[in-house]
């Protein structure tokens, strides 16, 4: 009962503090990288409907009746964690990769072991290194995504740097 209750803590406060470090971006950066980062939180957030039905991963505690445990990852970590990746190394593809292979694989390796030991979330039929893959894709994606944005952003006259 003692995990469940840090558990149910632990989610909303991630997500919590993962929103406070938004003034540090600054608008500008903001409003250049939240548009993609939302699209790519929609897809995670698909993603976990998908990883529910084929039963990828489990997410024991929810924070709320209808929001499973994954809601407060996803837009919390996740699509606040993409904006600062996206800062960082933009323009700059081989320290965006190797920035989120870091990341990735602290997920993959710690952090979803703790989820576990918490009696949050655990991989149920995916392994760990199909989870690295995943995150791997939607890395690519996201500054795919981010390319395609700025470059229709430059072709119709409203570079928003």
């Amino acid at each position: 009962m003692k995990n469940l209750k840090m558990a149910k803590a632990l989610l909303p406060a991630m997500m919590v503090l993962s929103w406070l470090t938004i003034p540090l971006l600054g608008k500008k950066v903001i409003k250049r990288f939240l548009p993609t980062s939302m699209l790519m939180a929609i897809i995670v957030w698909l993603e976990g409907r998908l990883a529910k039905k084929r039963k990828w991963w489990w997410y024991y505690v929810k924070i709320h009746p209808k929001l499973s445990g994954g809601f407060p990852l996803t837009w919390g970590p996740f699509l606040i964690g993409s904006i600062w990746i996206l800062r960082l190394t933009y323009g700059k593809f081989k320290w965006y990769l190797l920035l989120n292979l870091a990341v990735d694989t602290v997920f993959t390796y710690k952090f979803v072991d703790m989820l576990k030991d918490l009696g949050i979330a655990s991989l149920v039929r995916l392994k760990k290194y199909q989870l690295s893959i995943l995150f791997f894709l939607k890395s690519l994606l996201l500054y795919g995504f981010q390319v395609i944005r700025e470059k229709v952003t430059i072709w119709n006259g409203k570079n928003e740097r």
